[in-house]
């Protein structure tokens, strides 16, 4: 590195230069000129390496500079002269092995001299203490020896030593992944345009332009303020609140206007979206980091965010934290008897047959534990609300939110009004995944506060870092098993406990919990189960709604049990799932007869069409000849329920305008999140109504135009609004069915404008309920409408040198019924499979022992990118699957993801084999 300034110029060495952590050798008057790079002299070699979460646009776990100089000596054998081998990742600043450089000096460039010194030295050099900053120790110090031996192998090779056996070559190959390429398969109808027709997306272009609005994007009058919150630095702690002295405070912070609190709230401080146990602003106790004490109003984001960062350390808060020790683990909660199981009545158990009596008369019997940790969200837009008070009492909010009805009654409660005097509008929101359902709501409801206030419009726009903190995220869940099986692999007992990690309050936990239960079999009939489940109250944001509810956790168990049982069996997984699988006519373990269930015939087709035997043979063939990298191929299955799990929930509203020059506007209950689904329910008005899609808008989501919405959850959304469009379009053909039999010759737009001349409505208000559904924990009804059922083949291939992996093929078949909208159906698959690869094998959420989340931002926390997509990506929707309990036109399944993200649970097992068939080498 050379440095100059205005006393001159010196050159520092590599080694020299990182002092400490962020800290250089440059004095402050200095400046880096230039750095020399020199080139490798004869018989020297050099080699840079990284190993990071995911391939691309992601910093290093651990990275190395290896660099040997050797010398020929007798017998064609080189002799080590001078070695340097610097790590990162390591410690805090750049680490050099000095003592493995020091012992390689001297030493032949063969396995047997370098090998063994290397690794027992290398290890003195570099040994991370278990606590060590970053976590993974054990992973970081194999890569630490793994680097140095692929740099050995590749050494061996350069200079031809023959040290490198060909199925030890493909450790030092260069790492290659072609373009990603996909293959789409789906039926269609002659003639159709309306639905069961790949209609693009209808805000697609605007998306892809950057001209769709968004909340934030929604201009502002020029009195418009911006909160920020004041958060809770503890995640356990009685606290107490000078409220004069920390109003002072903060208003003098350049911009500040106001700080808002507790004392502001004109109705009740309670926010809980189902049960009353969250506060909006803390009082006298927190029971998170994160948790909201005020927030700060100013003229501008910047200004509010920093007074509230800084007001964090006012001395107008004091926190008590005797005698109180934050929960953040399942294990902690359990240590200390930490449940919500006094709030959760009846308990969320199921026990169907005689679990006690198979277990007895079993076989074999196998006991196992499976934990599964938590997943961000990470929408691409944070959590954001603007609240512009009206004349009066009324308040408008827009809002990112799945929940609109839900936000305004919690709005209306805390500012002590009538829900009508509160309306809440949805654009559009930047993603959702189950993460803006209810944990979006307590930031309107600031917002609204605020706003009442000041009597002015306010915006709270999180940072990423904030959303992060305190949203929430899908729930870590513990699994504790015993399970019956014969000879043959048939599983006859399951004894499942699931521990589910709420956070500090129940929020939507009794669903999520519900949803695991009900999935603990995946797509397996086990005569006898008994599920019990169990909700573990911990100093966490609140955990909450994640694609798939419960189910992914829970179907995780699942698959990880029957391939242990597998295992066990010395039988192929493959056998062991198609043994087990449900069959039409089958009862489910909640007493549910299933009817069109088509997964053996699913798992015939998809053998079929993803040369499984082929693939199996040629996987197996790569492994005999590859010792450090292995491939795994491995099919699951899915069966996902289709309801909300609370009968209630189970309506939708909507409401359909006709106007004379033909246009037809449609608003109904759901919001559109980028998933289709406005385009989906204009297919459906279009068919309904028999004209052209072109012809009908939806311009937004408004609980002024549609009361009571349920959320846009649960993968029903398109079933019931779509059924609520039907019913209010069927009562518009009827008012105009006279015209069309006196008129045949009249177009649609005539049709309409004699109506209107002859006084007649044009506008109807639809509605559906699903029929026959009912909680079985609370009704011992049926829970679910139908199923969605899904099988995936997938391939893996691993480094097991590094864990470096790709994914160079993954076939998908699934039944979506007759799919409205192909397109957008298969996009939701191809995303939900992707997002999915990310909870099982990529994203880690990462909190420290005093409740701090270390995993803020995408600098710590890395989500799927380009890479992480298949090479080989096939996805079918399965031809021929009528259903004839969904109840829709020409029984269409209005198609869910959810399902699909479980598919990617396929890439545990495989990962795990492929390591698990690679321990018994040695280097």
């Amino acid at each position: 590195f050379h440095l100059a300034s205005t006393e001159g110029a010196r050159d520092v060495a590599a080694r020299e230069f990182f002092v400490d952590y962020r800290k250089t050798a440059m004095k402050p008057s200095e400046v880096l000129t230039h750095i020399s790079v020199p080139m490798c002299r004869e018989h020297e070699y050099m080699m840079g390496i990284k190993q990071s979460r995911r391939r691309d646009d992601d910093i290093a776990i651990v990275t190395a500079a290896l660099r040997v100089q050797l010398e020929p000596s007798e017998g064609g054998v080189f002799r080590v002269v001078e070695a340097g081998l610097g790590y990162g990742g390591v410690d805090k600043t750049p680490t050099f092995a000095k003592l493995t450089e020091a012992a390689l000096v001297g030493k032949e460039w063969t396995r047997a001299d370098i090998v063994d010194i290397a690794r027992t030295k290398l290890a003195e050099d570099i040994n991370l203490k278990p606590d060590a900053p970053g976590g993974m120790v054990k992973y970081r110090q194999t890569l630490v020896t793994s680097f140095f031996y692929k740099f050995f192998l590749h050494v061996c090779a350069k200079i031809g030593s023959g040290e490198v056996a060909a199925e030890e070559q493909s450790a030092i190959e260069d790492a290659h992944r072609p373009l990603s390429h996909g293959r789409q398969s789906f039926q269609t109808k002659e003639g159709e345009k309306a639905v069961n027709f790949p209609v693009r997306h209808a805000a697609g272009e605007m998306q892809v332009t950057g001209e769709a609005l968004y909340t934030d994007d929604v201009p502002v009058t020029p009195n418009t303020l911006y909160g920020a919150f004041l958060k809770s630095t503890h995640a356990s702690a009685k606290i107490s609140i000078d409220f004069e002295a920390l109003r002072e405070e903060a208003l003098a912070f350049p911009g500040v206007v106001e700080l808002v609190t507790a004392q502001d709230i004109p109705g009740e401080n309670q926010v809980g979206p189902v049960f009353q146990d969250e506060e909006l602003f803390a009082e006298k106790e927190v029971v998170y980091v994160g948790q909201p004490i005020a927030v700060v109003l100013a003229s501008s984001h910047d200004h509010a965010q920093f007074a509230a960062n800084k007001l964090e350390r006012s001395s107008a808060l004091t926190y008590d934290t005797e005698g109180r020790e934050p929960i953040i683990t399942i294990e902690q909660a359990i240590a200390h008897g930490s449940f919500f199981s006094d709030k959760i009545k009846p308990p969320r158990t199921i026990d169907t047959g005689e679990v006690d009596a198979a277990m007895e008369g079993s076989e074999h019997t196998l006991s196992g534990e499976v934990h599964i940790d938590a997943q961000e969200h990470f929408y691409l837009e944070t959590n954001v609300t603007l609240a512009a008070p009206g004349e009066g009492q009324e308040m408008e909010i827009l809002s990112s939110s799945q929940n609109p009805s839900r936000t305004q009654y919690v709005v209306a409660k805390t500012l002590g009004v009538d829900a009508n005097r509160v309306v809440v509008r949805v654009k559009r929101m930047g993603g959702g995944f189950g993460g803006k359902e209810t944990r979006s709501i307590f930031i309107s409801a600031a917002s609204a506060v605020a706003a009442t206030k000041v009597n002015a419009p306010v915006r709270i726009t999180l940072d990423r870092n904030v959303d992060m903190l305190i949203s929430g995220t899908r729930h870590p869940f513990l699994y504790r098993y015993k399970a019956g099986f014969s000879a043959a692999g048939k599983i006859d007992a399951l004894d499942i406990t699931l521990y589910g990690n709420a956070g500090f309050s129940l929020d939507l936990s009794v669903g999520v919990l519900e949803r695991g239960v009900y999935h603990v079999q995946n797509a397996y009939h086990i005569p006898h189960v008994r599920a019990v489940g169990v909700l573990c109250k911990t100093n966490r944001a609140s955990n909450t709604a994640f694609r798939g509810f419960g189910g992914p956790q829970a179907m995780f168990a699942c698959e990880t049990m029957v391939d242990q049982i597998a295992q066990f069996l010395k039988k192929p997984t493959p056998e062991i799932q198609r043994l087990n699988l449900y069959k039409d006519g089958a009862v489910t373990h909640y007493k549910m007869t299933l009817k069109d269930c088509y997964l053996p015939r699913m798992w015939a087709e998809i053998m079929e069409s993803a040369e499984y035997a082929q693939r199996r043979a040629s996987v197996d063939k790569f492994n005999a000849t590859h010792k450090w990298k292995k491939r795994g191929l491995a099919v699951i299955p899915t069966m996902y329920g289709m309801s909300f799990t609370v009968k209630f929930l189970n309506q939708a509203g909507a409401l359909v305008h006709l106007f004379t020059d033909g246009s037809v506007a449609v608003s109904h209950g759901g919001a559109e999140m980028g998933q289709g689904l406005h385009t989906k329910m204009m297919q459906v008005a279009a068919k309904a109504l028999g004209i052209p899609v072109e012809w009908v808008h939806i311009t937004e989501t408004a609980t002024d135009k549609v009361a009571n919405a349920s959320p846009t959850a649960a993968s029903v959304s398109s079933d019931l609004n779509g059924l609520a469009i039907v019913d209010a379009c069927e009562q518009l053909n009827k008012r105009l069915a006279p015209y069309k039999e006196k008129y045949p010759e009249k177009g649609w737009r005539d049709l309409l404008m004699a109506a209107y001349l002859d006084r007649v409505n044009l506008s109807a208000n639809g509605f559906y309920a699903t029929p026959d559904v009912a909680s079985f924990f609370l009704s011992g009804g049926k829970p679910f409408n139908y199923f969605c059922y899904g099988i995936g083949v997938t391939e893996v291939e691993i480094d097991c040198l590094t864990g470096d992996y790709f994914i160079p093929r993954a076939d998908i078949l699934m039944d979506v019924g007759e799919s409205l909208n192909p397109a957008i159906d298969i996009g939701q698959i191809e995303g939900a499979f992707v997002q999915g690869t990310g909870l099982f094998t990529l994203e880690q959420v990462v909190y420290f022992r005093n409740g701090r989340l270390f995993t803020r931002g995408p600098g710590s926390y890395k989500i799927p990118t380009a890479n992480d997509v298949p090479v080989d990506f096939r996805v079918s929707l399965l031809a021929d699957a009528r259903n004839h309990v969904r109840g829709a036109p020409s029984s269409v399944c209005f198609c869910c993801s959810s399902p699909c993200l479980l598919l990617a649970i396929s890439l545990v097992p495989l990962c795990g084999h492929c390591f698990i068939e690679t321990a018994c080498f040695t280097f």
